[in-house]
């Protein structure tokens, strides 16, 4: 008899309920991140709130999109794993930067496109690159991205970097109280329900947070209904030499980080990440960093944010990220849904960010858990690159003194990290004779399987 072959957790297809309870925890992990990019430059570029309206939209939109591209993919687009897309917080100082001094958005725009054309031709470069990733590296960056992320939850716990009201206990009794509502969700209640922990934590978080008068709906009344982005809004790209060679370095800094998030994933899912599957997800980073030029918004990659939500909830399946994907393309079109969304109070994300944060961190140490320790250096190459991926986390001013381009690649911890990692694996476990190395015990192929 024909027996039907079981279909692997990623690409499982949950009842309709499920499906949306899921992707909207996935929504409300990353709604706050997600809209912090076009809030910043535009802030810093003194746009009208019209504009800045304009700007999150645009990027709700092209997130959704580019979310929908790289969990369900088509051709040679797209990882297929349960990968949220975001812009990416790298690209930040670069872009205000060149909108300040080099032509405004126009010239961001042109420099974003080039870039994404850039990663769709390096993609397959990278996926080449996947035998320099044994669990000694991934395990190392996973860590890097868990722990790099804590301070973003700390400071929504505290009220949100900027808030009047910052660091009033206030507010970090209501990040306790949320963190509280997700770990007895999580340990006492059914299993579904300990599946969306994060999201009841949020809704009852809400909940009382509006009595309570941390809530402010008063964008909800001023956001427009429907709002579509339409191509270069803000007028046709221009290209600057300088403005395109800032956003090349930024494409090669998300590229490395999307790596360590596309090997956390497939570590935390069942699925490793192999080279092709590796350049396909990159070429769908490119894909949707084109459309971000083109649709009025910024370089996209994949959300660290929502790895830690894979990790903890331990739902695989990649539909449940493209149902999360399709309601941000909602909200994209629907502001005044939106602006709800937005209304969240940070201590309510905050609470539930420190869990989701931290679960990425512990999923670095199960994988380093497989590494030997013995009689090698292994325990010298994660030591160094976790201390190279904290210091910009721990002293943000750090390289303030060094050149642009050197800041925009070590500025981000998770970057700095995983190329430290890199340098040292090779250095200790790749460059000795395969001699030596037995005898030190070594593996000297330490490469996952199919590198």
């Amino acid at each position: 008899m024909a027996t039907t072959a079981p279909v692997h957790p990623v690409d499982e297809v949950p009842p309709v309920s499920r499906l949306a309870a899921f992707g909207l925890q996935h929504v409300l992990a990353m709604y706050a991140g997600a809209v912090a990019v076009p809030l910043i430059v535009g802030g810093a570029m003194k746009l009208s709130p019209a504009d800045l309206a304009y700007l999150i939209t645009a990027d709700l939109l092209v997130c959704g999109i580019a979310t929908l591209i790289q969990c369900v993919g088509f051709w040679r687009f797209g990882v297929r794993l349960p990968i949220m897309q975001g812009c990416t917080f790298a690209a930040v100082s670069p872009m205000v930067l060149i909108g300040t001094t080099d032509g405004g958005l126009p010239a961001i725009y042109g420099s974003v496109i080039v870039a994404g054309l850039a990663i769709v031709l390096l993609a397959p470069v990278f996926g080449r690159l996947l035998r320099f990733f044994p669990p000694l590296v991934t395990g190392t960056v996973i860590l890097i991205i868990g722990v790099s992320l804590l301070p973003v939850a700390g400071n929504w716990a505290a009220g949100g970097v900027g808030s009047k009201d910052f660091g009033e206990p206030k507010n970090l009794a209501l990040a306790g109280f949320v963190l509280a509502v997700v770990i007895g969700v999580q340990r006492f209640a059914p299993a579904f329900l300990s599946r969306v922990a994060v999201l009841i934590g949020i809704a009852v978080g809400l909940a009382v947070a509006v009595p309570f008068g941390f809530t402010d709906f008063g964008g909800v009344g001023d956001a427009d209904w429907v709002g579509i982005s339409t191509p270069f809004h803000f007028g046709a790209p221009s290209f600057h030499v300088s403005a395109i060679v800032s956003m090349l370095v930024v494409a090669l800094v998300t590229m490395t980080e999307t790596t360590g998030d596309f090997i956390a994933v497939g570590e935390m899912t069942g699925r490793p990440v192999e080279p092709r599957t590796l350049a396909d997800g990159l070429r769908a980073d490119g894909l949707s960093t084109v459309l971000g030029g083109v649709f009025n918004t910024f370089p996209y990659t994949a959300f660290a944010q929502n790895v830690g939500l894979v990790g903890m909830t331990r739902v695989r399946s990649r539909w449940v990220v493209a149902a999360a994907g399709g309601m941000l393309v909602v909200l994209g079109l629907l502001p005044k849904l939106g602006a709800v969304v937005a209304a969240i109070p940070a201590p309510v994300l905050g609470g539930a960010g420190l869990v989701m944060f931290g679960t990425v961190a512990a999923s670095g140490l199960r994988t380093l858990a497989e590494v030997d320790f013995k009689g090698n250096n292994n325990l010298t190459v994660v030591a160094v690159s976790v201390a190279i991926g904290m210091l910009p986390v721990g002293v943000p001013g750090v390289y303030g003194k060094f050149p642009d381009w050197f800041q925009t690649v070590m500025n981000s911890g998770i970057s700095a990290g995983c190329l430290t990692a890199i340098a040292l694996n090779l250095l200790f476990n790749h460059l000795p004779s395969r001699a030596s190395s037995s005898e030190a015990g070594v593996e000297p192929e330490a490469a996952p399987s199919g590198a």
